[in-house]
């Protein structure tokens, strides 16, 4: 991540309603690209943004696992899926092609993303890492959902509701419902 694009880190997540930080960092692709990516490039339809731990752990490759199989995510035709977590380019290719994503995955090597949406922390005190969430963020660059791992000892053990995402993101992208003219 560019340092010097990435804003101060706030003292509480970032909630629905509030901006997305600006950032640029290492993206890694499915197609097998590696290059420095500013979230707003991705923003040409809502993101779901996915912090999770690592590449590899038991918990990510389940989350990872229903976000592929769920079959409208994959598509990603109305919605860009993207993941952000602390382990570096190398291994992200290795997960992407070893799980068949079709997602792009952020390096956030030094947290300094997961910081700038208040989601780092140090699990037990000491480790620092991503807690596990979401965040949907509109073209304009707006939250328009957020969801939080809560778990009461290690929140990276909570996996998201992909049918609650789905719904989240069926909210924000729905066009008017047709009527048949009544």
């Amino acid at each position: 991540m560019s340092r010097s694009d990435a804003p101060s880190p706030p003292s509480e997540p970032l909630d629905v309603g509030d901006p997305a930080p600006e950032f640029t960092s290492t993206l890694v692709t499915p197609e097998g690209d590696t290059r420095e990516e500013p979230f707003a490039e991705l923003l040409d339809k809502p993101v779901l943004l996915s912090f999770y731990t690592v590449d590899f752990s038991p918990d990510c490759i389940e989350e990872w696992c229903a976000f592929r199989d769920f079959d409208w995510f994959a598509s990603g035709e109305d919605v860009n899926v993207v993941g952000v977590s602390k382990s570096g380019p190398r291994l992200h290719r290795q997960f992407i092609d070893r799980l068949n994503l079709g997602f792009p995955l952020y390096a956030d090597t030094d947290l300094a993303v997961s910081e700038a949406f208040g989601v780092a922390y140090r699990t037990f005190g000491v480790f620092r890492r991503s807690r596990r969430s979401c965040f949907l963020v509109d073209e304009d660059g707006t939250i328009r959902y957020r969801w939080l791992g809560e778990h009461w000892l290690d929140p990276t053990r909570d996996t998201p509701p992909v049918g609650e995402l789905h719904e989240a993101v069926r909210a924000e992208i729905a066009e008017e419902p047709e009527t048949f003219g009544f």
